[in-house]
């Protein structure tokens, strides 16, 4: 994909983005929260520099080998000291985790644990490891049970394919991108949030009222754009001011409303308010340089937490 200017995502017939199914089968009962995704992030990234860390040392941030680690690359990457947009205290990593649907669940022996995960750039290239580490993170534990990897598989907008099982030794050969379908355009369509939406202001989370077209379409230009360079070496150059104009013509009818939501956090042994907006946002009068951010969203997420799969929403042309 070159780099180039422009409004929109740069044409490309396909995308540094892959999701993926991990299956497990259940070993000993495990019991899972009403959102699994924050335990499924802290199991992961406490396997993950298990195997990535050569030096042991408590914080990345001094490490001499962090250049060249795949800890970071995937799980915690650093913010850059300046950017071209804006100081960043923070930037999006390689993934995104999809966990299974919102309920408390009870999984028994012999059961299948299902969920997603969305890897971008540069850690497609670390799939056998990010295997191996969600292995190894639930043969030691989750939700206070076991789990052993069934099968994992490559989704796509064409289909599915297997390209992992208990049998093989090694990840079958696949082409790791998104390859999106023929534009559909719509007067109108809606965006179902099916995880809360956590967009924020002047670090505070925006209530509905907050939550308009401009706000919403700027906040997917941004990431999708951050994605693609720290992640994929891709500057895409998009202009920022153009969108921005077109987004204050875009209509919106909102259905969001407050979900109340807590989570326990081990690295902070504390309760952990996650207030978010659940339900859907109706667009109109879309330009069309906003529709394939909209539909690369669906892959990416958007707002705050989305690496543990908040901001998860489907596109309803309905």
């Amino acid at each position: 994909m070159a780099e180039q200017g422009g409004a929109g995502p740069p044409e490309a017939p396909s995308w540094p983005l892959a999701r993926y199914r991990l299956v497990f089968k259940v070993q000993t009962p495990l019991n899972l929260p009403d959102y699994a995704g924050s335990m499924l992030r802290g199991v992961f990234g406490l396997s993950l520099r298990h195997l990535a860390c050569m030096t042991r040392q408590r914080v990345c941030g001094p490490c001499p080998l962090l250049a060249a680690c795949p800890y970071p690359l995937i799980f915690e990457t650093p913010a850059p000291a300046e950017h071209r947009l804006q100081n960043f205290s923070a930037v999006p990593n390689a993934y995104v985790l999809e966990p299974p649907p919102w309920g408390r669940r009870r999984y028994r022996a012999g059961e299948d644990l299902v969920f997603e995960m969305v890897l971008f750039g540069q850690a497609l290239e670390k799939l056998p490891l990010v295997i191996l580490a969600w292995q190894r993170a639930l043969a030691r534990g989750l939700g206070g049970g076991t789990a052993g990897l069934a099968e994992m598989l490559f989704l796509n907008p064409q289909g599915e394919e297997k390209i992992f099982d208990a049998s093989l030794s090694r990840v079958r050969p696949h082409e790791a991108r998104l390859r999106l379908p023929p534009l559909q355009v719509a007067a109108d369509f809606s965006l179902n949030f099916v995880t809360p939406l956590r967009l924020q202001e002047n670090g505070r989370i925006l209530p509905p009222e907050g939550v308009t077209a401009k706000v919403l379409l700027m906040a997917l230009v941004r990431r999708l754009s951050l994605i693609l360079e720290f992640h994929a070496g891709l500057k895409p150059g998009y202009d920022f001011q153009r969108l921005s104009r077109l987004a204050e013509g875009v209509g919106a009818v909102s259905n969001l409303r407050w979900l109340h939501w807590e989570r326990w956090s081990n690295r902070q042994k504390r309760k952990m308010a996650l207030n978010g907006l659940a339900g859907e946002i109706r667009l109109s009068g879309l330009p069309l340089e906003f529709y394939d951010f909209l539909r690369l969203g669906q892959w990416v997420h958007v707002g705050k937490n989305a690496t543990f799969g908040l901001g998860r929403y489907h596109l309803d042309f309905s």
